[in-house]
């Protein structure tokens, strides 16, 4: 095959289906401190256990459940591996499962503060996380078949995240 024999999409094609963002929800969740298990021979094992929280936007309205958890290895390199398991309840009452896999960033100095309790400011660190949501209520069907994307926050007690669906 030629390598000059790609095809060329029409004018304006390309730009009218690139994704975009839109703003879905965003939650607070309360967190347990720390269960630290230690080096597991693949990094810093810790599981944080998630006690509850509220979430609001123009999609979905409603509360975290407390029991979900997020499994976190911080790597040798530094960066901390999330792997953060939760359950929704929507207003109607639906439940909503999330599965969000992701990573935060950031200096030592930066993560020392945020482990003493301080609140930092987010653009010091890099925390995303990109979930697949899962429901049977016929309402979020939609969830099901559209990919998000989350800007996560650390506070002292718990956690921020900004919940963006993948137009």
């Amino acid at each position: 095959m030629n390598s000059d024999s790609r095809t060329t999409l029409p004018a304006g094609l390309a730009a009218s289906e690139d994704p975009t963002l839109e703003f879905a929800f965003e939650l607070d969740a309360g967190l347990d401190p720390p269960q630290q298990l230690g080096h597991t021979g693949i990094g810093e094992r810790r599981i944080i256990n998630i006690t509850g929280g509220t979430m609001k936007g123009p999609m979905l309205n409603g509360i975290v459940l407390p029991g979900g958890a997020d499994w976190q290895v911080i790597r040798p390199d530094g960066i901390t591996d999330i792997d953060a398991r939760y359950t929704l309840q929507a207003d109607d009452g639906a439940l909503i499962y999330v599965n969000a896999p992701g990573i935060r960033e950031a200096k030592p100095e930066v993560i020392a503060r945020i482990s003493a309790g301080e609140i930092v400011d987010p653009s010091e660190y890099y925390f995303r996380t990109a979930p697949r949501l899962e429901t049977s209520a016929q309402k979020y069907q939609w969830m099901n078949r559209r990919l998000f994307i989350c800007k996560g926050i650390r506070l002292p007690s718990g956690v921020n995240i900004r919940f963006f669906v993948v137009t």
